[in-house]
């Protein structure tokens, strides 16, 4: 195969695979970050190289605000009344 069609493909293969990762964070945010917690679980496990576990900290969601109970979306309170 010719390297220049090699390259191409490779090129088009990593468009589609960020694509897709774009459309999952839009589309299904509570499985993505389910996805992330259990590899960033993965990495960090104590029998993992540094440099492995730094890559897991690294890409471990954010943690969740502690603003209210649940720890959630925060969007179970009342809501604020609007400003005119």
């Amino acid at each position: 195969m010719d390297r220049g069609l090699l390259l191409q493909y490779a090129i088009i293969a990593l468009a589609v695979l960020a694509s897709a990762w774009v459309v999952l964070k839009k589309q299904f945010p509570g499985t993505v970050r389910r996805l992330r917690g259990a590899m960033v679980l993965w990495l960090v496990k104590p029998q993992r190289s540094p440099r492995l576990q730094a890559l897991g900290r690294r890409l471990a969601p954010p943690a969740g605000g502690g603003d209210d109970g649940c720890g959630g979306c925060g969007g179970c309170g009342p809501n604020p009344p609007r400003q005119h």
